[in-house]
C-alpha cells in the first residue's frame, strides 16, 4: 500500500502511445471501429464479440473478444491523472484467486507484469482449474484490464495474436469526471445504419 504522498506509478509498456493500447486522441480517426462506447475495438476476421451484462443493472460490464482459439475479457476504468491502478489491481486480484482455492504466480509478460493464474472453473463446469492470464496497461486517465483464456495461456502463437487484439483496442476515457476503479461507461454497438 502506498501512503497519500506517493503516488503509483503507471504500468504500461513504453511504447503504448503508438503500438496500444490507445487512448482516443491517439487513434487513427478513420479507421473503421466498433464503438462500444467506453472502448473501441477494430474488427478483423475470426473475431467474435460478446457483450456482458450484468442482470440486476442490465448495464453491460465486460466486453468479451473470442479469437485465436482463446477468450478476451477486457474492461475499461477510470484512473487518477497521475498515476496507474494495475499495480494495485494484481495484488488485489492475487488475494482474490487465492482466497477461492485458486494458484498465481506473477511473471513478465510481453505487456508488463502480468498473472498467470488457475482459477476454479464455476459449479456448472466441474470442479477443475482452469488457467487464465490476467494483463492490464494504465493509459492517460484510464486503466484497461484484460482475462486472457483458451489457447492464449499457453500457446505463444496464439498469445501473440490476443496480445495483438488487446493492443489494437481503443479506450475512450471522455471528459466527463469519474472516480478512479469507476467502470468507463459501455454501450451496445449501434447497428451499420442507424448512424
Amino acid at each position: 500500500m502506498t501512503d497519500n504522498n506517493e503516488t503509483p506509478a503507471k504500468s504500461a509498456p513504453e511504447n503504448r502511445a503508438t503500438d496500444g493500447p490507445l487512448d482516443d486522441s491517439e487513434a487513427n480517426p478513420v479507421r473503421p471501429y466498433i464503438d462500444l462506447g467506453g472502448i473501441k475495438i477494430l474488427p478483423r476476421e475470426g473475431l467474435n464479440l460478446r457483450l456482458e451484462v450484468e442482470e440486476q443493472s442490465k448495464r453491460i460490464v465486460a466486453v468479451g473478444l473470442d479469437y485465436a482459439d482463446s477468450s478476451l475479457q477486457v474492461q475499461p476504468f477510470a484512473a487518477p491523472r497521475s498515476g496507474g491502478l494495475w499495480d494495485e489491481t494484481r495484488v488485489q486480484l492475487r488475494d482474490q484467486i487465492r482466497a477461492q482455492g485458486g494458484r498465481v504466480e506473477e511473471r513478465e509478460g510481453s505487456l508488463g507484469k502480468e498473472l498467470l493464474a488457475e482459477v476454479p472453473a464455476p459449479a456448472s463446469e466441474g470442479s477443475e482449474l482452469r488457467l487464465a492470464r490476467f494483463i492490464g496497461i494504465d493509459g492517460p486517465r484510464w486503466f484497461l484490464r484484460g482475462v486472457i483464456g483458451g489457447a492464449a495461456t499457453s500457446d505463444l502463437e496464439a498469445a501473440d495474436r490476443i496480445e495483438d487484439l488487446f493492443r489494437s483496442i481503443v479506450v475512450v476515457r471522455g471528459g466527463a469526471p469519474m472516480p478512479p476503479r469507476d467502470l468507463i461507461p459501455l454501450k451496445m454497438p449501434a447497428t451499420p445504419g442507424s448512424a
